[in-house]
């Protein structure tokens, strides 16, 4: 169907908006939200575009894909992203009922999906998603290693 197996073909279709992100000096995450086989959002980090620190990747596929079906439940939408998401998403994540969250890389600095907290999944919350993460680990977390050392060598981040 897919030439590679379904999570490798979604989450090389956020690794493309990862790419595309950081060609724009943004920090290289990317997310695609499927909803019956279906790539029905497509987002990369937008933060220094928009001067605005909500811009993550998971934010803008959030809004693309409740617009594209018209409502603010995405219970039966799984969310692919490069990087384990922050607080911030996985809250989100958590609000609009997301059914699923698939990563490429841990972050170990500020993951909410395992890695520092589990908003995702914390039995506290009144939803809870599925996790699964490692997915192209390496690649995402490659596109990250390199944006950071670039930025390190220009005095940056």
């Amino acid at each position: 169907m897919f030439g590679k197996n379904p999570d490798e073909f979604y989450m090389s279709a956020a690794i493309k908006q990862a790419q595309k992100a950081g060609i724009n000096n943004e920090v290289p995450v990317g997310a695609v939200i499927v909803h019956n086989d279906k790539i029905i959002a497509r987002a990369g980090n937008q933060v220094e575009m928009l001067k605005d620190a909500t811009a993550h990747a998971e934010m803008i596929a959030i809004t693309q894909a409740a617009s594209f079906l018209g409502n603010k439940w995405l219970s039966e939408c799984s969310l692919y992203v490069t990087i384990e998401p922050c607080s911030m998403c996985a809250g989100a994540l958590v609000l609009s009922r997301v059914k699923e969250i698939i990563y490429g890389a841990d972050d170990s600095k500020t993951g909410a999906c395992g890695s520092v907290f589990n908003i995702a999944d914390a039995k506290e919350l009144n939803h809870r998603i599925i996790i699964r993460k490692g997915i192209l680990a390496d690649d995402c977390g490659l596109l990250l290693f390199e944006f950071f050392k670039k930025q390190r060598a220009k005095g940056k981040k």
